[in-house]
């Protein structure tokens, strides 16, 4: 028989081998660091330009960023710094190598999600984010899930709970509570409206006074910032059910909408959401603030009916959050209801020699039309490392397997990518439409 006390005593033999673990994944002092990327890389996958024109920019302009000469090599190495500095210098015939950004509007907002487990979310949100920083957008990705997958493989270990999507959400029930009982306090009539009082045990925590930047921490990628979560953010579930009891009126699934709500339009240009796999609190927060729902799925039959039952349950949780509100809820530049840009479902772990892959793929499409993205996620050695070692192909040293491996895997992330960049473009059209 076991009890909590041996489910003790296995976590601390684990925590005695984490730092250990960490060093076989980060670097020797727990530090995760970005690589340098190779002048073939910046020219060809990068710039999308001939090497030799890459060489001959960089020699007619001493002034630009050269990049380092590893020991016993020719190639040059460059860091993200100097590949963002070269984006803002160089022209190729006479196009900007800057990506597509509309001014003056906010940054868009994705939610990757599904309620399976295995289905790829944050490999998915993971390789999105990496690939949107190498073609130039600053990102922040907020991790709502407790297994804090997204938050380690950004090299974001000691988190603390107060600082990941329940604090942000407790610091919202607070401010949102005070701003209530600062409203009118009666009718006409003289009859006073109650007044909503929040327990010491969660205002003498000090998390209504925490700053935007407080939840912001950065990552080994210079263009990448994260809100990360951490196992012990598991208990917000429960801790919410107990905050809309405290405040029935508290708009639980808007609060972290109106936290990015106080961040500045232009300080990134995506935000992504790692979502959790289920439909609760934190799930249906990622997915009130999102423009764009990506839903990847695995090949599988099982996969597909668990993907439709997750559209179902989503919409019908969507549906209650309207059910008594007339569009003026209070939550800055989202309404009610709830309204994607647009919805794109994923194919994952795809294999193309597999005729039940084929298959599934065509039974997606067939179901949902053009929401189904053309470019599946393939799965290929390369792949299935970056899933086992909490690194995106991206990060990955090309020189640490045969090249064509690595291409190969990259290739199918940029497609996939390339497909998600074209749909926060029509985003932003969109969002520009409405206003």
């Amino acid at each position: 028989m076991y009890t909590h006390d041996d489910l003790a005593a296995l976590q601390n033999r684990s925590l005695k081998l984490q730092g250990w673990i960490r060093q076989q994944t980060f670097s020797p002092g727990l530090e995760k660091k970005l690589r340098r990327f190779s002048s073939w890389e910046v020219a060809e996958l990068i710039f999308r330009m001939n090497q030799s024109t890459f060489r001959g920019k960089l020699a007619a302009d001493p002034s630009l960023p050269s990049g380092e000469v590893e020991l016993e090599g020719r190639q040059r190495w460059f860091s993200l710094e100097e590949i963002n500095e070269l984006r803002r210098r160089l022209k190729v015939v006479k196009r900007s190598l800057m990506p597509h950004r509309p001014v003056g509007k906010r940054p868009v907002r994705a939610a990757v999600a599904n309620f399976k487990g295995g289905a790829g979310k944050s490999t998915v949100a993971l390789h999105f984010a990496h690939a949107a920083a190498l073609d130039g957008y600053r990102v922040l990705a907020v991790d709502f899930d407790p297994q804090a997958t997204l938050s380690h493989s950004m090299g974001l270990t000691d988190v603390a709970e107060e600082h990941t999507v329940w604090g942000i959400m407790a610091r919202d029930l607070i401010r949102e509570t005070e701003r209530m009982n600062r409203g009118p306090v009666g009718a006409e009539s003289g009859a006073a409206l109650p007044q909503r009082h929040m327990p010491a045990a969660i205002t003498g925590l000090g998390l209504g006074d925490l700053r935007i930047g407080d939840f912001i921490k950065p990552t080994s990628w210079p263009t990448i910032d994260c809100v990360p979560s951490c196992a012990n953010a598991a208990f917000v579930e429960f801790a919410s059910a107990q905050y809309r009891h405290l405040n029935p009126d508290w708009s639980f699934f808007a609060a972290v909408s109106r936290y990015l709500d106080q961040i500045a339009d232009d300080s990134y240009d995506l935000i992504l959401f790692d979502c959790p796999p289920a439909i609760g609190y934190q799930s249906m927060n990622a997915v009130f603030a999102a423009d764009v729902l990506y839903v990847p799925s695995g090949p599988g039959y099982w996969e597909y009916d668990s993907t439709t039952s997750f559209i179902g349950q989503l919409s019908e949780a969507l549906e209650d959050l309207s059910a008594g509100f007339d569009g003026t809820l209070p939550a800055g530049k989202i309404a009610l209801p709830k309204a994607f840009c647009d919805v794109r479902f994923l194919l994952t772990r795809y294999e193309p020699g597999n005729e039940l892959h084929r298959a599934m793929q065509d039974a997606f499409r067939k179901v949902w039309g053009e929401h189904v993205t053309q470019n599946p996620v393939e799965m290929t050695r390369a792949v299935e490392q970056s899933g086992r070692f909490l690194n995106s192909v991206y990060e990955m040293d090309y020189r640490e397997m045969t090249r064509e491996t690595w291409r190969r895997a990259r290739s199918t992330f940029d497609r996939a990518y390339e497909e998600f960049r074209e749909t926060l473009h029509a985003a932003w059209a969109t969002m520009e439409d409405e206003q």
